[in-house]
């Protein structure tokens, strides 16, 4: 499997099917050692995300202090005691879903002088399984992120429920996401992230597409 060409053929996928200007790929290494990502890197990719923290830190902490404009993306759901060691080393989180957390992040982002990007996510099917507000908890918790507590809340982000209509909760999504006037949206994987495409999403997160089945 030749990650490269992988990489390439899904940007042009999403450039015969985008009406945007650009469509964030980020590449979802999780699992994957860093031996396994360093040819994507080398290419000049600039986004890649994970979903725990301390498989992140061993992988990325040592390489974004000798790589120029890496940006880390943690998309998995993230337990405020970890929020700290998250700050240092995340540029984005895409699981943003309480406000024990929201509080616990601000806490250490001010103590790290950083300014991190922030995705509300939203549990579109109520499995409890998933992580993310009810639709009804949004208004409420976007206000009290960006009144309250001032982080830079930059779009939603949802995993559909897997009822093979993706289509139709990516839609509803892209709906809740203009209503609150953002300009990102984090939706699409692997499977139909061209679905995604279709209905607005700045962000789409892909791992085997590119790296190949998972062990």
């Amino acid at each position: 499997m030749n990650i490269i060409t992988n990489f390439e053929k899904i940007k042009q996928e999403i450039k015969n099917n985008s009406f945007q200007n650009e469509t964030k790929i980020i590449a979802v290494s999780k699992t994957f050692s860093i031996e396994h990502i360093m040819p994507l890197v080398e290419h000049g990719h600039k986004h890649f995300g994970e979903n725990k923290v301390q498989e992140a830190e061993k992988k990325w902490k040592e390489l974004k202090k000798t790589t120029n404009d890496l940006s880390l993306h943690m998309i998995g759901r993230l337990q405020s005691n970890k929020a700290k060691k998250a700050v240092e080393l995340f540029d984005f989180i895409h699981s943003l879903d309480s406000e024990k957390l929201a509080d616990e992040l601000s806490k250490r982002q001010k103590e790290k002088g950083r300014n991190l990007g922030y995705f509300i996510q939203i549990n579109l099917g109520s499995e409890e399984q998933k992580g993310g507000l009810e639709i009804s908890e949004l208004k409420n918790f976007n206000e009290y992120c960006v009144n309250k507590l001032n982080l830079s809340i930059l779009g939603l982000m949802a995993i559909p429920p897997n009822d093979k209509n993706a289509e139709k909760h990516f839609k509803k999504i892209s709906e809740l996401n203009k209503e609150l006037n953002f300009r990102y949206l984090s939706i699409g994987m692997s499977n139909d992230y061209l679905q995604a495409v279709k209905y607005g999403a700045s962000h789409i997160r892909i791992g085997s597409a590119i790296f190949g089945t998972r062990s």
